[in-house]
């Protein structure tokens, strides 16, 4: 896991914060200065934030758990979709849909709905149907895959909420503090990082910011994965070492029973001639 260095960030566009009066004082702590009236955020926290993040999200990956990333902003759309994808991770990039974490078994409902109506192509149940009902199917097979189908695998609540712009999304930063879900966030100087467990002090606004830090993160969440491939690869091979331990120590008593009673047979040989 590599964490992107102070050029590369720089490079990216990650130190550039909003307009002093648009400023949140809470994120006075991450702003290194300001110039021509923009706050410039503190690329050397930048990176000790996205470090911190990205080894807490591993853990979380390697522990086999979900983490759901949140970006409905048109600059960070694109990136989410490949990058959370290629890790197999849940992703909403479209309209939050409200209660989604909170009244979580309704929207699973919902995800269900587009299953059935698979299930209906499948077995021909589809073709007897009139066109007009085809259509009206199709459209909302359509609406829901769209609104929901980056999460039709994601069968119970997330572990984690990894969110792009905690103003834009404040819907789901308050689902996930209700619920207790740990949230992690690119956080820029206009915003409240208070709702935020693990927050990324960035710019959230540009397309390669966005894109350096995502990189990092799931680049780390990767690793989680792999190395929790490879204990599953390691865990039955000592489960068998494990079975062949007491075997072993059965073998040995045996052998050890006889060379114990040996002493007690010559005692008697050796006792034999005085009784004569």
């Amino acid at each position: 896991m590599a964490t992107p260095t102070f050029d590369q960030l720089l490079e990216a566009g990650c130190h550039f914060g909003h307009l002093k009066r648009k400023w949140n004082p809470a994120m006075a702590p991450y702003i290194f200065m300001e110039r021509n009236g923009i706050h410039i955020i503190d690329l050397y926290k930048t990176a000790a934030k996205i470090d911190e993040a990205a080894n807490a999200l591993k853990q979380i990956a390697k522990s086999g758990k979900k983490v759901l990333f949140v970006a409905t902003k048109k600059q960070a759309k694109e990136a989410i979709e490949s990058k959370a994808g290629a890790i197999n991770m849940p992703y909403v990039t479209e309209r939050w849909p409200g209660g989604m974490l909170t009244n979580f078994p309704t929207i699973r409902k919902a995800v269900k709905k587009m299953t059935t109506i698979d299930k209906m192509a499948k077995d021909g149940t589809f073709d007897n149907l009139s066109k007009r009902e085809k259509l009206q199917i199709t459209r909302q097979r359509a609406k829901l895959e769209k609104n929901l189908g980056s999460i039709a695998d994601l069968g119970r609540l997330p572990s984690a909420l990894f969110v792009v712009d905690v103003m834009k999304e404040h819907i789901a930063v308050a689902e996930a503090k209700r619920l207790g879900i740990p949230v992690f966030a690119i956080v820029d100087t206009n915003s409240n990082p208070a709702d935020v467990d693990y927050l990324i002090p960035a710019n959230d606004d540009a397309s390669k910011s966005i894109d350096i830090i995502l990189d990092a993160v799931c680049a780390a969440m990767a690793e989680g994965l792999e190395e929790r491939k490879v204990e599953k690869i390691d865990a039955p091979e000592d489960k068998d070492a494990e079975g062949e331990a007491p075997a072993k120590r059965r073998r040995v008593r045996r052998n050890e029973a006889p060379a114990a009673e040996a002493p007690k047979a010559e005692d008697a040989v050796a006792e034999a001639p005085a009784a004569e």
